[in-house]
């Protein structure tokens, strides 16, 4: 009996083990469909971080609240240096903000009506203004400047910002009259709903990289994953670049290469019924502008007589400004947009006065600090050196680790906003270098061009090759067991008179590219690394191999004919 009782005990929690095993298999089932196989139904608004004004960018919330609405819609500045234009200046002492591009410049202050487009008074609608310590600029002005376009939806606040030249697919909601599609927070059918959109409704399509699952935003700003089969596509919003003029050198030197010489002028003005003939030169650039104090102010040495015989010549003239080679009077006369107008609004007027067809900005010895300054400079002197034909081009050096004469250099920048960039591609070893050497070694020039391209992504057909027209006479003396070296600069009609006096029988230097002659004078070495027709041949088809945009020969009066009749080559 009690055996029996106890094997009905047993069948008993048996059956109970098996219900509760079954329930649970149930309930499992139960989760597993609602949460793997039913779509989530859960509501959950998108964060747009308390932002009232929220700005979309590529579909992407950018962190950033515009200010106002429709006619009195402000952006702030952080948002359009980030999206728009890295460029864009804010200057703190004038609370002033310097906008351009390559043929407007617009300067505006905050709470201040009052502007200038190009340095001619502009009267804005609304003023800059200043919320929570962030500077909000005038949309409109802003669109008229830099061609984007504006979405802004009145319901949700959302602002929909698409730079010029940027293309979205379209498409549109698919489906009956009444009903509605999941806009999901993830591409899941689990993720939680973002927004239920109606049949019809007008999406952007962002991302299209799953097959299952587009990445779409709504005209409200509303942004998610649709599924493909939702979406009908409905072709795409373009918003054209802004037309722009195209600049003198677009028009008169593509594909013509430029053969300049550079003009220095001290104390005497040159001669040009002196000049030997110059087969091929199509620019001059005379050494006659320089910035002489800490305002920015130019002294002049300007000769309506040299340029007259230069147009004559079929010449054009291309007036170089220096900054002295101060770097503490370039430190303060690039300081402001005052002072760099300054030095801007007279160089214009010599330019109308002397009737010169381009600027060349020769700035040199200038603190790394100072080079978003000189940058500055170069992006507000092309807009309004364009409105007047006139060609911009800067010189720069090979790229090193030299604070003083290279670092201060973006080149970059400065080869997305000048016409030309001319490569001073010499002094590789320098008057006072402490080892002799080639004042310009052919490997040594063309690394220094490859830099530029390779590393700064500068066009080529932007670039000018600086070709020096001298060399240097190296004295290499011992003094107390150690070798002193010095040098002295010299023109090629020197080396070659040195040559012939001494009866001397160069030799070619492979290393440097260029010819060699070496002989002993007062008891010390001299070496000369030659500048001749072989040195000048090898550098124009170096330009030639890149596709430069010409050369630039330092200086006139180190050349001979010779010199000229091998560079006249670069037209060939």
């Amino acid at each position: 009996m009690d055996r029996r009782r106890r094997q009905t005990h047993v069948r008993k929690r048996g059956g109970t083990f098996r219900r509760l095993l079954g329930l649970l298999i149930i309930a499992a089932a139960v989760y597993w469909v609602v949460f793997y196989v039913m779509p989530n139904r859960e509501h959950v608004d998108p964060d747009w971080k308390g932002l009232d004004r929220p700005v979309f960018v590529k579909g992407e919330l950018t962190g950033y609240s515009a200010s106002g609405e429709e006619d009195n819609l402000l952006l702030p500045l952080p948002l359009l240096q980030e999206y728009v234009d890295p460029a864009i200046r804010y200057e703190e002492t004038t609370k002033s903000v310097i906008l351009s591009t390559n043929s407007e410049l617009l300067y505006m202050q905050e709470n201040n009506t009052a502007a200038t487009l190009n340095n001619k008074p502009l009267q804005l609608r609304l003023a800059p203004e200043v919320k929570d310590k962030i500077t909000y600029l005038p949309a409109d002005v802003l669109e008229d400047l830099y061609g984007f376009d504006l979405h802004e939806d009145s319901g949700t606040g959302a602002v929909l910002l698409m730079t010029a030249g940027e293309t979205v697919p379209l498409g549109t909601v698919n489906g009956d009259a009444g009903d509605t599609k999941a806009l999901r927070h993830e591409a899941s059918i689990h993720a939680p709903i973002a927004v239920d959109m109606p049949t019809g409704a007008a999406v952007r399509i962002w991302n299209a990289e799953n097959a299952d699952w587009l990445y779409v935003q709504l005209e409200s700003g509303y942004t998610g994953y649709a599924k493909a089969s939702d979406i009908e596509q409905a072709g795409e919003k373009k918003v054209e670049p802004k037309a722009a003029e195209p600049s003198r050198a677009e028009r008169n030197w593509q594909g013509k290469p430029v053969n300049l010489f550079w003009e220095a002028v001290y104390e005497r003005k040159p001669n040009p019924a002196s000049f030997d003939k110059l087969p091929g030169v199509n620019v001059v650039s005379p050494t006659w502008f320089s910035i002489v104090d800490t305002e920015g102010n130019v002294r002049s040495k300007a000769d309506s007589a040299y340029v007259q015989w230069a147009h004559g010549q079929g010449m054009e003239v291309w007036g170089l400004l220096s900054n002295s080679f101060e770097a503490d009077l370039t430190t303060a006369a690039l300081s402001t947009y005052e002072k760099r107008m300054n030095t801007i609004v007279q160089m214009l007027q010599f330019a109308d006065l002397y009737k010169l067809d381009g600027i060349n900005i020769d700035f040199e010895n200038v603190y790394t600090k100072d080079g978003g300054n000189v940058t500055q400079f170069m992006r507000e002197l092309k807009p309004m050196a364009q409105a007047k034909n006139l060609i911009v081009s800067i010189d720069v050096t090979p790229k090193s680790k030299s604070e003083m004469w290279s670092l201060f250099l973006d080149r970059r920048a400065l080869g997305e906003v000048a016409d030309f960039l001319m490569v001073m591609a010499y002094d590789e070893h320098w008057a006072a270098s402490p080892v002799a050497g080639s004042v310009a070694s052919l490997s040594w020039v063309e690394q220094s061009i490859s830099r530029i391209i390779e590393e700064d992504d500068v066009p080529p057909e932007k670039l000018i090759l600086g070709i020096p027209l001298y060399t240097r006479i190296w004295t290499e003396a011992e003094e107390k067991g150690k070798t002193k070296v010095s040098s002295k600069a010299v023109s090629m009609n020197a080396v070659e008179e040195i040559i012939t006096e001494k009866k001397l029988k160069p030799t070619f230097d492979e290393e440097a590219g260029q010819n060699y002659v070496e002989y002993k004078e007062d008891g010390s070495l001299r070496r000369i690394w030659i500048e001749d027709e072989v040195s000048l041949k090898a550098r124009v088809e170096l330009a030639k191999s890149f596709g430069l945009g010409g050369l630039a020969s330092w200086t006139r009066s180190f050349g001979n004919p010779s010199a000229w009749e091998t560079l006249n080559e670069i037209h060939q």
